[in-house]
């Protein structure tokens, strides 16, 4: 049997946990918990230095605490912070980011500016993914089971996703395929609707579908288009962007359109050449093509890179390299006057960054969505001769701990 603790929390963490510690000195971390709070908790995971802990009782609440909205929250993986208000979150993602600039990046007073919120604080995803549980009930992965088991919770509610995605999902009914390995449902411009089946397996699952939505299935990089197309059109700035079933968009289209804004503000609007680092569908490369005589983008997913050359077809002076960014760079020729990087949550791979402040570019836009590898990367990209100018959180996925921000590096 698990240890029973009654310990007092003192400091919010990043990855949406709530801080405090047990009677022998280590750190324990709290998920659903706040920061002042009294609880008893049941240890779930023992460290040397530090445990994790289940939420058993709140014994004494924050003031802050407030009821959440979902049922499922507490036991679902998908939100962390529905016990807080959304201006409360606010305050703890900018604290929180500033604490990792500090702690990992060595930096005594990180240039972080005001956190820009949502414009939806619910039903703001365009791209929802689930598994189907032994009954083939469609469900989320709880908050224990993430990253560990594969422990599944049916799903009756969810307040995240776009309007078109919550008003088909609770209908979707389906046996248990073995094979397959999630359930996606995306939303695009229109309410377009497309279902993704991602499966482990290179042939379709048999299914009786009556849905107005596309169906794809996806195996590996293959996408097998089963009704409708395998792309829909997201709209950002009044562009429209294709985006095919294995491709990454931004979840918050809201947000990403505030994204776009805040880079075109960092940048001169006369540029020699531009390059897009990890450019995915082109979503930044078709704003900076319109002030750059050259813009080359860089992107390993072969979906993404249909998709780039079909939403800048009109761009002649753009040119697109399919690869590994690390492998290309060293190559790649030219002479940035900005670069602009995109990389997924595990960050920059040293060689990235050294084929990057090899060629000394004036500016680098870094879009991150992990607070902890973009603070390492901002340490070694200083280390190389970099200033850090500013950093801009943006509230990308409200009610959890995650956060994407913007900075700006400048060569010293």
């Amino acid at each position: 049997m698990s240890a029973i603790f009654e310990v007092t929390l003192t400091a919010h963490t990043y990855g949406g946990a709530a801080m405090g510690r047990l009677p022998d000195g280590r750190a324990v971390f709290v998920p659903f918990a706040l920061p002042g709070e009294r609880v008893r908790i049941s240890l779930v995971e023992e460290k040397r230095g530090y445990a994790r802990a289940r939420l058993l009782e709140v014994i004494q609440p924050a003031a802050e605490r407030i009821s959440p909205r979902c049922r499922h929250f507490g036991i679902c993986g998908g939100c962390h912070y529905q016990h807080l208000s959304y201006d409360a979150q606010l305050r703890v993602k900018e604290a929180i980011l500033r604490e990792q600039l500090q702690r990992i990046a060595g930096l005594p007073e990180p240039p972080v500016l005001p956190i820009v919120p949502s414009p939806r604080v619910w039903n703001y995803r365009n791209h929802v993914q689930f598994h189907l549980d032994p009954q083939g009930r469609l469900a989320y992965v709880t908050a224990e089971g993430e990253g560990k088991s594969r422990d599944l919770m049916p799903v009756e509610e969810c307040y995240l996703p776009e309007p078109a995605i919550n008003a088909i999902w609770p209908w979707l009914q389906f046996e248990f395929i073995p094979d397959l390995e999630r359930i996606a449902l995306r939303s695009g411009a229109e309410e377009a609707l497309m279902l993704v089946l991602e499966s482990r397996a290179p042939q379709p699952p048999s299914l009786e579908l009556e849905t107005s939505a596309s169906v794809v299935h996806l195996y590996q990089e293959d996408a097998l288009v089963l009704v409708g197309e395998g792309y829909l059109f997201q709209e950002v700035g009044g562009r429209l962007f294709r985006v095919s079933a294995g491709s990454f968009f931004q979840v918050n289209t809201a947000m990403a359109e505030r994204l776009v804004e805040h880079i075109l503000s960092l940048v001169p609007l006369r540029l020699d050449e531009v390059w897009d680092v990890y450019c995915g569908v082109g979503l930044f490369s078709a704003f900076l093509a319109e002030r750059a005589r050259s813009l080359k983008g860089i992107e390993l997913s072969p979906s993404a890179c249909e998709d780039f050359v079909f939403n800048l077809d009109a761009f002649d002076h753009v040119s697109l390299y399919e690869g590994a960014a690390e492998e290309v760079l060293p190559y790649l020729e030219g002479q940035p006057q900005v670069v602009v990087l995109d990389p997924p949550r595990a960050g920059l791979a040293p060689a990235v960054i050294d084929a990057l402040t090899a060629r000394q570019p004036a500016q680098m836009i870094y879009v991150s969505c992990d607070a902890a590898t973009l603070a390492r990367d901002v340490g070694r990209l200083m280390r190389k001769g970099y200033l850090l100018r500013q950093v801009t959180p943006f509230d990308m996925f409200p009610h959890t701990y995650h956060i994407e921000s913007v900075a700006l590096f400048e060569r010293g």
